[in-house]
């Protein structure tokens, strides 16, 4: 059977991620592909949440699909695939900032108990504040704007729509923390914020099409190196 043949086998009858990492696992390497473009979206936000650049954020979700290809072995099943993936990209777009602010402290242990918002100060136009941009451009505003120890959680929560104990798992805090940065991430952004935005949130950091592509063949391109 053709690789072509086989990812649409995979997903017409809708193969597990624990199926296709098995399968991964024994050879059938282009199935990747697979989990790649299942979770290139929710990787790329959670990235874009904790670095807030877009640039990085793809290098990122690259080297977590490689580090991810690489420990295969490792994934236990104690959780699903999907948290233990979107683990690895948590881990390496922290790294990633760690490695950026090493001479100085995070901004936001700096304001430890500081939950200040830099929106831009509201337009006195109403009309050219509407015009400004779409709700999905001013919700991705809004949450790149709060403190760190928000975004992500936020992000995973409320656009991912993950549960508290996955996102606690992906996030490796307590589920008492993920409600209470939640919490106070909400009150920042705004409750109208999200009443207005509603089922549009998935619109919100888009990854596709070429973007998606790219990131694919990038780390086919280097597994092929290694």
């Amino acid at each position: 059977m053709e690789a072509a043949e086989i990812l649409e086998k995979a997903r017409s009858e809708g193969w597990t991620d624990e199926e296709i990492v098995d399968r991964v696992k024994c050879g059938e390497t282009a199935l990747y592909e697979i989990i790649m473009r299942r979770y290139n979206q929710r990787l790329y936000r959670i990235a874009r949440a904790i670095l807030r650049d877009d640039a990085e954020a793809e290098d990122v979700m690259q080297d977590a699909y490689v580090r991810a290809y690489e420990h295969l072995a490792q994934f236990a099943h104690r959780a699903p695939f999907s948290t233990w993936l979107t683990r690895i990209a948590v881990h390496e777009a922290l790294a990633r900032v760690r490695q950026r602010n090493r001479s100085r402290q995070m901004d936001d242990d700096q304001h430890e108990g500081e939950f200040v918002m830099s929106l831009a100060e509201p337009s006195p136009d109403p009309e050219q504040t509407a015009s400004k941009a779409e709700l999905g451009h001013l919700l991705e505003e809004a949450l790149l704007a709060l403190p760190g120890q928000f975004r992500s959680v936020i992000m995973l929560r409320d656009v991912e729509e993950l549960s508290t104990t996955e996102t606690a798992e992906a996030l490796e805090i307590s589920e008492q923390n993920v409600k209470i940065r939640l919490h106070r991430g909400r009150a920042l952004v705004r409750v109208w914020l999200f009443q207005r935005v509603g089922a549009r949130a998935k619109e919100a950091f888009p990854f596709m099409g070429v973007r998606c592509d790219r990131v694919v063949h990038g780390v086919f391109a280097q597994l092929a190196r290694s």
